[in-house]
């Protein structure tokens, strides 16, 4: 199955340049149906420039925070030098939407 996301620049170049592996969303229903093996077609907001990848496996979390206890901070897209908190993802997601849904890391590789 493919599934369609956007991604802001920032991360969408990790994603393409190999670094970011992992991609932190929210576990809503529609990624609910997301399923190893399935297709991503990202697509940069700033450029429309897409990307597909392959789902290698699926983690879920009840928050961000237990999600970033399991992962090295290159692979969820941040910098060697930066900071990995996940209070970032608050920007994106709130703390109500984290504990209705949970949270998952889909680990991707390009194709």
């Amino acid at each position: 199955m493919k599934h369609e996301m956007k991604l802001n620049n920032g991360p969408f170049t990790s994603i393409k340049n190999g670094t970011k592996t992992v991609e932190l969303r929210l576990y809503d229903e529609k990624r609910k149906l997301l399923n190893v093996k399935d297709i991503i077609e990202f697509t940069n907001r700033e450029t429309n420039e897409k990307l597909s990848v392959e789902i290698e496996g699926l983690y879920v979390y009840p928050s961000f925070e237990e999600l970033y206890k399991h992962f090295d901070k290159v692979s969820m897209g941040y910098r060697e030098d930066e900071e990995a908190k996940p209070t970032d993802m608050e920007e994106y997601y709130s703390k109500e939407e984290q504990s209705q849904y949970g949270v998952v890391g889909i680990k991707i590789k390009k194709l």
